[in-house]
């Protein structure tokens, strides 16, 4: 055995694709990260169901999916120290036994107020699980086989995916909206199995013993005080004594936020990655573009339900071809941006999904889905197809090498927080608030008020990225000194190749595919060197 080799044993990095080992570890990463992903999408579906059981009004509608979000985007970054530092699976276990329990309160949740702390404990579950998904496999695989490996996860999770709102769009309606929480508990009681028995244990031995519970804590203090004013706004009024006093605590934790991860050694988000202005110019785009479908999408399977009249089975899978849309050319989207650069394609890509929103203007009532819901779908497909391998590819190569990780976590989380904002932000900005849920008049207005919104967005994104976005930045690095030339289609090809999951095609989140990328850059590097 080759030093190599031997090193790589010794760090449980030396499976093969072709491995019974290998395929187990797979399943597990697969189903795992499946769990968390399909619960984004399906519980939107849920929500007129959850709404006439409980006779809820619309604020907590909205409360079941950013008490979710909230967690997620705020501990997301911690959840993948942790697992660097206390070991990968360990931490993926028990982010997965979390995600469960609280899957199961959030199916025998009598009340309101219950299924969205149920919700909330479900996100820290996600933000635990998630990251280490990836990380099993890109710490348990050969490098050789790695890429195979990651491929094979994107791809199967994309199908999870798919699968996803149509299983629980058919719960819901022949069961109840408690059986999309109630069905993750065996499928997490198989990913535990197989995890524990096949799985291999890793961790960054370089990783510092520190945790930065301060910046967690002051994170989610700042993005939930916000959450809640945005939220209890129109019900409360903005002069109640309770909104005004959850916007300043959100205002000055989130400021605290910034000074302690200014002065943090080790810091869950170290801001001098924002020196990189390609970093920062991608992701401003990618907080724009990001809070425009995460309110669209909010929306949009409510209008389809209460306005257009569709079952929660029809709902639920009237987005499926946006999946396989992405599915199918995203690559070429990739290869697209690999000879002409980022900067188009990122400014193209958000217009053709404002163009998608536009077309949406047309699901209304006695709605038809070949007539009105499939050609804007389809035009959505195609222009994230345009937009997010770019935009991953970008926010990747604008970073440091050693901070390729890091840069991918800080994206997803931005993509997350912008979902959450726009969540809580533009129901209020349409008019939507109490039971305008159930009134399909009140409801179509609205929707098609915040459909402009997120257009708007969409626009405003594609005009940062062509004003902000450079070509000659794309490989990790470049912010330092390295230019175009014989790099620029290697490095955009290494961020690119690979690393957009189809299973993120419910525009939750970009992919956590740093290391891979960093892998890709370096052999970048040693290419140019050989020329």
């Amino acid at each position: 055995m080759s030093r190599s080799s031997e090193k790589a044993a010794r760090d449980g990095a030396g499976l093969t694709y072709g491995s019974s080992r290998g395929r187990w570890v797979l399943l597990a990463s697969i189903l795992g990260s499946g769990l968390a992903g399909i619960d984004a999408t399906v519980v939107n579906v849920a929500l007129p169901a959850i709404g006439r059981d409980l006779q809820v009004d619309f604020s907590s509608l909205q409360w079941t999916i950013t008490a979710y979000t909230l967690t997620l985007a705020s501990l997301i970054l911690l959840g993948g120290a942790l697992g660097d530092r206390y070991g990968r699976r360990r931490v993926f276990v028990i982010g997965v036994v979390w995600f469960a329990t609280a899957s199961l309160l959030c199916g025998l949740a009598p009340s309101a107020p219950l299924l969205v702390a149920a919700r909330a404990l479900q996100g820290v579950g996600g933000a635990l699980l998630t990251p280490g998904s990836l990380a099993m496999i890109q710490a348990s695989f050969a490098p050789q086989d790695r890429a195979r490996a990651i491929g094979a996860w994107s791809g199967l999770g994309g199908v999870a995916t798919a699968v996803g709102p149509f299983l629980g769009g058919w719960l819901i309606q022949v069961a109840s909206w408690r059986w999309v929480f109630l069905i993750n508990a065996p499928l997490a009681a198989v990913v535990v199995l197989v995890a524990q028995r096949h799985v291999p244990e890793t961790r960054d031995r370089t990783a510092s013993g520190h945790i930065d519970t301060l910046g967690a804590g002051l994170c989610v203090l700042g993005l939930g005080g916000v959450t809640y004013a945005i939220i209890e706004a129109p019900v409360r009024g903005v002069g109640d004594p309770l909104v005004i006093a959850a916007a300043l605590v959100g205002l000055a934790a989130m400021a605290g936020f910034l000074l302690a991860e200014s002065r943090e050694r080790h810091p869950m988000l170290p801001l001098s990655i924002f020196s990189s202005r390609q970093f920062s110019a991608a992701n401003a785009v990618t907080f724009l573009v990001y809070a425009a479908f995460g309110g669209v999408f909010f929306l949009l399977v409510v209008q389809l339900q209460v306005v257009a009249g569709f079952s929660p089975l029809a709902a639920g899978t009237a987005m499926l071809p946006v999946t396989v849309v992405m599915l199918l050319l995203s690559a070429r989207g990739g290869q697209l941006a690999q000879r002409i650069g980022p900067r188009l394609p990122m400014s193209v890509g958000p217009l053709i999904c404002a163009t998608a929103l536009v077309l949406m203007l047309r699901i209304g009532q006695g709605a038809s889905y070949a007539r009105d819901v499939l050609p804007a779908v389809v035009v959505l497909g195609l222009g994230l197809s345009v937009l997010v391998a770019p935009l991953t590819a970008t926010v990747l190569a604008a970073a440091d090498e050693h901070r390729a990780g890091v840069a991918s976590g800080v994206n997803n989380a931005v993509a997350r927080a912008a979902g959450l904002i726009a969540v809580a932000a533009l129901p209020a900005v349409a008019g939507l608030s109490g039971d305008s849920y159930t009134n399909p008049v009140q409801f179509d207005s609205g929707f098609r008020i915040a459909l402009a919104v997120a257009a708007g967005l969409l626009v405003a994104g594609a005009a940062v990225a062509a004003a902000t976005i450079r070509n000659d930045v794309l490989v990790s690095g470049s912010d330092a000194g390295t230019t175009a030339g014989a790099g620029r289609g290697k490095g955009i090809r290494a961020a690119v190749t690979g690393s957009v999951p189809s299973h993120h095609c419910d525009i939750e989140g970009p992919p956590l595919c740093g290391d891979r990328a960093k892998e890709a850059a370096a052999a970048s590097r040693q290419q140019r060197g050989r020329g």
